[in-house]
């Protein structure tokens, strides 16, 4: 059975420490330690987590090539990152989120997993970006919380 590919940006990493999102964090990353699903990160990940606390920094270091796909970031996804912004889904502040959607649309993974309900996780946000996405012969792009996907993927 094909493993489900799971982009994963910055606030599930730090959600796998805060009262809040932990429970359901923790249950996808169990999936993970199943092999149940692969998590894509990338180097905007990488990036981001450079600033965060030293147990969020490290968390991904405890998972191996089996559990992880390094994704990089190509001038297609800048590119269509720009688009985002020139369409107005997002300002120019949100550059990282829409780097994060470019990246899970051009690499074509499953679905993208957030707690960022502001600029991600957002239904009229989702639109904007799968809107530009067709408009740019992209596929659309599930966008989801880890509370979604728990169950992904599976015969339920």
């Amino acid at each position: 059975m094909r493993r489900q590919r799971i982009y994963i940006d910055t606030s599930i990493v730090g959600g796998f420490f805060d009262k809040e999102f932990e429970m359901d964090t923790k249950s996808l990353f169990l999936r993970l330690e199943a092999k149940e699903v692969l998590f894509v990160v990338s180097e905007v990940l990488t990036g981001e987590l450079q600033k965060a606390p030293e147990r969020v920094k490290s968390l991904l270091g405890g998972y191996d090539g089996e559990c992880l796909e390094y994704v990089p970031l190509t001038a297609d996804a800048r590119e269509l990152a720009d688009k985002y912004i020139a369409e107005n889904v997002v300002g120019q502040t949100s550059y990282d989120d829409c780097c994060h959607i470019a990246l899970a649309t051009v690499h074509r993974v499953d679905a993208l997993a957030s707690w960022n309900f502001k600029h991600i996780v957002n239904l009229s946000r989702i639109r904007g970006y799968n809107g530009v996405n067709l408009k740019n012969g992209f596929p659309t792009i599930e966008i989801r919380t880890p509370r979604e996907l728990i169950d992904y993927g599976k015969d339920v």
